[in-house]
């Protein structure tokens, strides 16, 4: 499998597959058009560019969660009795948002 990743959408997955489909066909034919593996290798190219930025902005987001949940473990840290409630829900929101965005660039497959 390739190490790039490529985000395709719908309709470029079906354009894709019926390609695909069809360069097989031609292939059991022994004709293959090399029109098909040029428009394959355009699709291949627009989505392998949307799923460099949408990485990048993934890890850029998560960057982000990791600075606030220490801000607000410093804050924890920091603060005085009457705002240690509001600090520690200020942490648990921060984790929550950390762990929200490992999770989406664990499902991404970055």
């Amino acid at each position: 499998m390739s190490e790039v990743y490529r985000s395709y959408t719908p309709a470029e997955k079906r354009k894709r597959a019926w390609l695909i489909l069809r360069g097989v066909r031609q292939a059991a034919a022994d004709a293959v058009d090399p029109k098909i593996e040029r428009q394959i290798d355009r699709i291949d190219a627009a989505a392998e560019e949307r799923g460099r930025l949408e990485a990048a902005a993934l890890h850029r987001q998560n960057e982000k969660a990791q600075a606030e949940l220490a801000t607000a473990k410093a804050a924890v840290r920091a603060a005085s009795r009457a705002d240690k409630a509001a600090a520690r829900t200020a942490l648990a929101q921060a984790e929550k948002r950390a762990r929200a965005t490992a999770q989406a660039i664990r499902r991404a497959g970055l």
